[in-house]
């Protein structure tokens, strides 16, 4: 390999890796910007309600809650994506959960549920955060 060979390679590197870092950065910006809370959000609050409604749904069929998340039968594609962001625990007799979203779009989503969402759920805060 000739010499003027190994600067084209070297210059060509140190260009990709500017821009990989760029990029990161600009990733890191944006993220941190708060521009994509809305979305997240949104996201956040389907995915935790798909995810509560096929936890209850075990509940009622099954007659307590799932010990996973992957016990849970006749889920969808969606369903998969909503469930694989959502961290989840259940008490010993498997009569209580914590249940909370990592992910919305692309960032932890802020979310606050209405007055009497978690009214007849086996939602338990004090189980929370799971370890």
């Amino acid at each position: 390999m000739t010499t003027k060979t190994k600067f084209f390679l070297a210059i060509g590197g140190a260009v990709a890796l500017i821009c990989v870092v760029a990029v990161v950065v600009g990733l890191v910006v944006l993220l941190r910007s708060g521009v994509t809370q809305p979305v997240d959000n949104m996201f956040g609050d389907q995915h935790l309600k798909t995810a509560v409604a096929l936890i209850e749904l075990h509940k009622v069929r099954n007659g307590r809650y799932p010990e996973r998340l992957s016990d849970l039968k006749f889920t969808g594609q969606w369903d998969a994506l909503a469930l694989s962001v959502v961290e989840y625990c259940v008490n010993d007799d498997q009569t209580a959960y914590f249940i909370d979203v990592r992910r919305g779009w692309v960032a932890r989503p802020n979310l606050r549920m209405p007055e009497g969402f978690w009214r007849g759920t086996g939602f338990d805060p004090e189980l929370g955060p799971c370890r």
